[in-house]
């Protein structure tokens, strides 16, 4: 008895209860469409809501968060998570796209958005071209209330794939790109096609 007053009046605190949400998966696996959607609705239920991106991350669009499928949602660029902070004052929802680029103070950024009752919604690869963990996404993976994994279809079998495989030989880890670079693969499609190099 004494438990279940304590959940009712728990849930019936004025106060705004932050979380984390977090979209990953490979190149062309609806991260970004599944961001957008999540924010569109947050805004017809009358919520405050602002977007970010990198700075870097100009390929469609250089302030619009757009998703390979075209649809767009308005957004601020910016060249470090710090900057995020300085402008979610009066927020109830902040969304985060491709937030691999970021460096991992994202991390410490988002949890605080989410202390102070703020509802983060981040999307990102998971892994970079060489399916090694891919910048802050591990970490905020791990405090994150909400995962979700979403998969894009292999170009070479058909089945679910979550790697992102670079058809160019260039090393570096971050290089922006499209279909004419990236590829999504399977597990085994992806494997064979690394073994071939």
């Amino acid at each position: 008895m004494d438990r279940f007053f304590f959940r009712e009046t728990s849930l019936r605190a004025n106060e705004p209860q932050g979380w984390i949400e977090v979209i990953c998966g490979s190149m062309f696996s609806g991260k970004t469409e599944e961001l957008i959607r999540r924010l569109n609705r947050a805004r017809i239920a009358k919520q405050n809501v602002e977007i970010f991106k990198p700075q870097i991350d100009t390929r469609y669009s250089e302030e619009d968060v757009v998703s390979h499928d075209a649809r767009a949602i308005r957004s601020t660029p910016v060249s470090s998570p710090g900057n995020i902070l300085l402008m979610t004052g009066d927020v109830d929802v902040v969304g985060i796209d491709e937030a691999q680029f970021f460096d991992h103070s994202l991390v410490e950024v988002c949890n605080q958005l989410a202390n102070q009752g703020v509802r983060v919604v981040v999307a990102g690869l998971d892994m970079d071209f060489q399916g090694k963990p891919f910048g802050p996404m591990p970490a905020l993976m791990a405090i994150a209330e909400y995962v979700t994994k979403v998969q894009a279809i292999c170009m070479k079998c058909g089945n679910p794939a979550h790697y992102s495989h670079r058809l160019t030989g260039e090393a570096q880890q971050v290089m922006l790109g499209e279909k004419d670079v990236y590829e999504p693969l399977c597990r085994r499609c992806y494997n064979q096609s690394r073994e071939k190099k």
